[in-house]
């Protein structure tokens, strides 16, 4: 259940922080959360799929370490991305 390319499209263009922005570290944790949310939803129906669960965790750590690396340059770009996103961070 990737993203498709209508999707990433969206989200691209809601968080970029300029015109040819595709992989900024908004953008990315935006990517992120919203495929965590879809295999959340996936997990909530197939408890016993758990090699999901495994690609789940790793991409919690990754967004984890972006948004720890976000915090570390710019507090302000970090606290408008949690709020953005509605995540805990």
């Amino acid at each position: 259940m990737p993203l498709n390319t209508i999707q990433k499209q969206e989200l691209i263009n809601s968080h970029q922080t300029h015109g040819t922005d595709t992989g900024s570290v908004e953008v990315q944790v935006a990517m992120l959360s919203e495929r965590i949310s879809q295999l959340s939803g996936h997990l909530q129906k197939n408890i016993h799929d758990f090699s999901s669960r495994q690609g789940l965790l790793k991409m919690i750590g990754r967004r984890k370490r972006l948004l720890a690396y976000l915090r570390s340059n710019s507090e302000d770009r970090y606290t408008s991305l949690i709020a953005t996103l509605g995540i805990r961070g």
